[in-house]
């Protein structure tokens, strides 16, 4: 038997012995309980890099031990492969999306292969193929029907240059990515997803989530941003007009001596109408549009605005307060108008001294230390009203529900529940999508293409120039439709789906792939949902986990599906960094797999990744620990190949009898019970691997001894290869069958612990003088401090130490140590 690991023909022998096998196909089975392991899929970049490889190798361990405790386990793998990059090489190259698309995804399944991940390739998903794109259509209508899918106006990216759309990812620092143009805004009429509907019911299940970090809850809940408060309308005077404004501490109202709203207001216009002010306002106006929402809204950013011309009246002052037009203030959230407090908000406190306009606090902190009247910043916490009118001496959190309900009496305000979600904008002016399967006709407005003329396919004749509208439109094939109602012709729509959508809901698909018929049978989605445990990366807490959660509740109401949750457990794995940065071309700092897998092996790719840092944290790659593991791997492989022979012939058998079997079994069971707990509780896969090397260095101890028992020595050997099997399962399958093992070791019983055998008899205790460890001695576990220190004394080697020496006291620490303090 060769002793010398030769890792590239065992990873070759057992990746095509799986794939001829089908070793990880699965069927729903009643009889047994399921376990649904899913990592966030890739997108088909054409090259894996390490970020992937510990996303994967983590959720491979997690399938494989499952399957071992015997678990029907689905462990599915598939391409998000809509995007822009397919868009972009299209236009860089004169190749079709389809080709760059297609080429990519072969390249990377073969290199997901070599890594040995247990996938169930026959339930593979890819977006970009018609089988799964036209029941991605096939769901927006059903959307639709439901009144979750509109179209509306609204302002998007424009680049004047281009003449395109741009998606948010297509503009850096306010500039268009292709051509460097300043970014501008443009009113379009776009589709919308109306997630704001099920805003209540997402915040309120992340109490469900007890699987989930809490930073991501956190973030979703920040995201959602439920807020409550009072929407209150403001006259504009010599007008018609009423300025609707939304806040959450209408207490403050007394206190409000200016407004603010939005550059894209829709009262904005008949506001400055006849005041003088239009072109100032105009010129404003073009000035900020190019900027982000982030931009806008920093606490960093100089404050700018223009006065508009216009007055409102305070409704409980009538006092008149002066309206401007101000970047800070954001069309998405709230009414797009605000009563500017500054005494209570600091963006106003900055825009009030800017301007030079009223300072009039009327929350009194009762703090001697701020003098409300004298402020250098604004004051935002509760306190006691003052100059309030009669609502002085109320407290402020009492004063909000006073005044809500007051102004609501009065007809002139109303509480209400905002949210900082907005509806999902879906809309993609760009080919490599899923096409929004709508047509429009010039008597019956929008109407659905009907389900069996789905899928809408993306047609071929278009041109790829990165400029003008978008490339749909100059199919001369798309364009042709005709109204589901009248028969007559109808245009068809010419934008693309969000590729968000058809992460929101492939989890789903995987759970019946090959339906023809429907998306997926409400059968199998019951049986394998909801996923068990889904890793990804922390970029994707906010985006895509909520519209996934979005998607699956309303399935839910559709009763496709019996969950309300997509994913009971996730885990958001940290970045591979390399010399503290994260690994990319820029850098120079990228380590290849490939290279990695061509000098190591896969095994050694996958020990590294898993041993070097717990799944959530950050990890920094070391050649040297590269090596280490490899080292390892060949060391084990060495014991195998002698154990083999050693124990030929040799049933297992589990009866320790001296205390060198008795310590080899505690190693043995704990070690078990270690990688078992490390695994299914903690994630903790490096703590599991260093267990795993304490019972390495175990067996090649005992096995040197004169009298060894084969009977365990092949019972401990045997359960070392197969609790390595999820980590390094290449070389644990030629290992198996190096032992004997009968069929494969992932199919293999998980062993067991004996909690029996981790209950010593004896512990080992150190024994100090002068707090310098001297000697160590065996004792029984229960020997009490008196009893331990009696023995330490009588030690031949403690009384030749202490020889001579006054003895000032003796102190014990029950089963660790004996400190001996002498003098002398």
């Amino acid at each position: 038997m060769n002793p010398n690991y030769d890792f590239e023909r065992i990873e070759k022998k057992w990746q095509k012995i799986w794939e001829d096998t089908k070793a990880f196909r699965v069927i729903e089975d009643e009889s047994k309980e399921k376990f649904y392991c899913l990592e966030m899929f890739p997108y088909p970049s054409g090259t894996l890099h390490m970020g992937h490889v510990r996303n994967y190798s983590i959720a491979d361990v997690l399938a494989r031990y499952k399957h071992m405790k015997g678990f029907n386990v689905l462990h599915p793998i598939g391409f998000d492969s809509f995007g822009l990059p397919a868009e972009n090489a299209a236009i860089k190259h004169g190749i079709h999306p389809a080709i760059w698309t297609s080429k990519n995804v072969e390249e990377m399944e073969v290199q997901l292969r070599t890594l040995g991940f247990s996938y169930d390739w026959d339930r593979e998903v890819c977006t970009y193929r018609e089988d799964y794109y036209k029941w991605m259509q096939w769901i927006f209508i059903r959307f639709r029907e439901r009144g979750l899918a509109y179209k509306k106006e609204n302002p998007v990216n424009w680049c004047p240059s281009c003449q395109t759309v741009l998606a948010n990812e297509q503009v850096v620092e306010g500039r268009c990515e292709r051509c460097d143009s300043e970014v501008t805004k443009k009113n379009l009429s776009q589709w919308y997803l109306k997630i704001t509907d099920y805003a209540d019911r997402l915040l309120d299940d992340l109490d469900r989530l007890e699987g989930w970090p809490e930073k991501v809850k956190t973030m979703q809940r920040n995201w959602i941003g439920r807020s409550e408060g009072t929407e209150i309308d403001f006259e504009v005077i010599d007008t018609e007009l009423k300025l609707r404004v939304f806040t959450t501490r209408c207490d403050t109202l007394f206190g409000a001596t200016f407004m603010v709203i939005a550059p894209e207001h829709p009262l904005l216009a008949e506001i400055v109408a006849g005041t003088g002010s239009e072109e100032k306002v105009e010129e404003y106006c073009e000035r900020v549009q190019h900027l982000s929402d982030i931009e806008r809204s920093a606490a960093t950013g100089g404050k700018t605005g223009v006065f508009t011309g216009r007055y409102a009246k305070n409704p409980l002052t009538h006092k008149e307060m002066p309206i401007f037009v101000a970047d800070y203030v954001l069309i998405s959230y709230g009414t797009g108008a605000v009563m500017g407090v500054p005494a209570h908000d600091q963006r106003d406190f900055e825009f009030a001294k800017k301007f030079e306009l009223d300072i009039v606090p009327v929350v009194d902190p009762e703090n001697p230390e701020i003098d409300v009247y004298n402020l250098t910043e604004a004051f935002e916490a509760e306190g006691k009203m003052i100059n309030s009118g009669k609502y002085d001496g109320m407290p402020s959190a009492d004063a909000i529900a006073a005044i809500s309900s007051d102004l609501h009496k009065a007809g002139i305000g109303e509480a209400v529940i905002n949210y900082r979600l907005k509806d999902w904008l879906i809309s993609r002016q760009r080919y490599w999508g899923c096409p929004i399967p709508m047509l429009y006709c010039e008597e019956h407005g929008w109407q659905a293409v009907k389900d069996e003329d789905l899928p809408v396919l993306l047609p071929t004749d278009v041109e790829f120039t990165g400029r003008g509208k978008s490339p749909l439109a100059t199919s001369k094939s798309f364009d042709d439709g005709v109204c589901p109602i009248c028969g007559k012709y109808a245009k068809r729509e010419v934008d693309t789906m969000d590729t968000f959508l058809d992460s929101s809901w492939y989890f789903l698909r995987y759970c019946d792939a090959k339906n023809e018929e429907i998306p997926f049978s409400k059968e199998k989605a019951d049986y394998w949902m909801n996923v068990d445990q889904y890793i990804g990366g922390i970029e994707h807490a906010i985006m895509h986990l909520l519209y996934a959660r979005f998607f699956t509740k309303v399935l839910y109401d559709m009763e496709m599906v019996s969950c309300e949750e997509p994913f009971e457990r996730l885990l958001t794995q940290g970045m591979v960094l390399k010399d503290g940065s994260k690994m990319s071309k820029s850098l120079g700092n990228v380590v290849s797999p490939e290279e990695i897998i061509e000098k190591y092996g896969a095994d050694t790719a996958r020990l590294f990744i898993l041993f070097a840092s717990p799944p959530e944290k950050e990890l920094e790659w070391s050649d040297a620990g590269v090596e280490g593991s490899f080292r390892f791997l060949n060391r084990v492989y060495r014991l195998i190949v002698e154990m083999a022979e050693l124990c030929e012939d040799v049933p297992p058998k589990y009866f320790p009898e001296t205390e060198d079997d008795k310590q080899l079994a505690y190693i043995l069971n704990n070690s078990v019970k270690r990688v078992s707990d490390d695994i299914e509780q903690r994630f903790n896969f490096n703590t599991a691997i260093a267990a795993l090397m304490e019972l390495v260095n175990e067996i090649y101890r005992y096995k040197e001894l004169a009298d060894i028992n084969l009977g365990l020595l092949s019972d401990a050997t045997r359960k070392l290869v197969m609790m390595l099997a999820p980590f390094v399962p290449h070389i644990s399958e030629e290992m198996w069958e190096m032992m004997g093992g009968k069929g494969s070791v992932c199919v293999q019983v998980w062993p067991e612990c004996d909690e029996e055998m981790l209950v010593k008899s004896e512990v080992e205790i150190v024994v100090q003088i002068n707090g310098k460890v001297r000697a160590k001695m065996n004792i029984p576990v229960e020997m009490d401090v008196e009893d331990m220190k009696a023995l330490a004394l009588e030690s031949e080697e403690v009384k030749s130490l202490v020889a001579g020496k006054e003895i000032i006291r003796t102190v014990a620490v029950p089963g660790r140590l004996v400190n001996i303090v002498v003098k002398g």
